[in-house]
């Protein structure tokens, strides 16, 4: 038996729409991280972008759950001396959602060249409206429900 590796000119990709709408954070992360990936694919390999490209819509209305929105706290610094900015998740949902589930799907994809091949393909809209509808994308169903009760 011989193990297969997938090429780069071997690779079909995809297009998966995920409406974000009451959808927990961190579960929708998991889904696209896992699909920018290819982990749903058989001919997966770690070291190749084998991953679909992946559309979400509705991101102002994705869930936080528990205290999160406002313990929640994103830091970037400016480069410059006394440079440290801060956000809440709540004001970061209210100025740039998309920045939100970005942000959470890159803490679930490789560092690397790799990994910024990957978080390319991911496309994060504020509302229902995209521009990708020539591309048909396959609606995939996310979850809504907790797991707790």
């Amino acid at each position: 038996m011989r193990t297969l590796s997938a090429k780069k000119g071997e690779i079909e990709r995809k297009w998966y729409l995920v409406d974000a709408k009451d959808v927990v954070l961190g579960r929708l992360a998991v889904i696209v991280a896992e699909h920018l990936l290819g982990k749903n694919k058989p001919v997966y390999t770690p070291n190749v972008d084998t991953g679909d490209f992946v559309v979400v819509i509705n991101a102002d209305k994705v869930k936080l759950t528990g205290k999160k929105l406002d313990d929640k706290v994103y830091h970037w610094h400016s480069g410059y001396p006394g440079g440290i900015k801060s956000q809440t998740a709540r004001e970061r949902l209210a100025r740039s959602p998309e920045k939100v589930i970005t942000a959470a799907v890159w803490g679930m994809l490789p560092k690397g060249r790799l990994g910024r091949a990957m978080i390319k393909k991911l496309k994060v809209y504020r509302g229902e409206e995209h521009p990708h509808e020539a591309q048909k994308p396959e609606v995939l169903a996310v979850s809504t429900r907790s797991t707790r009760t």
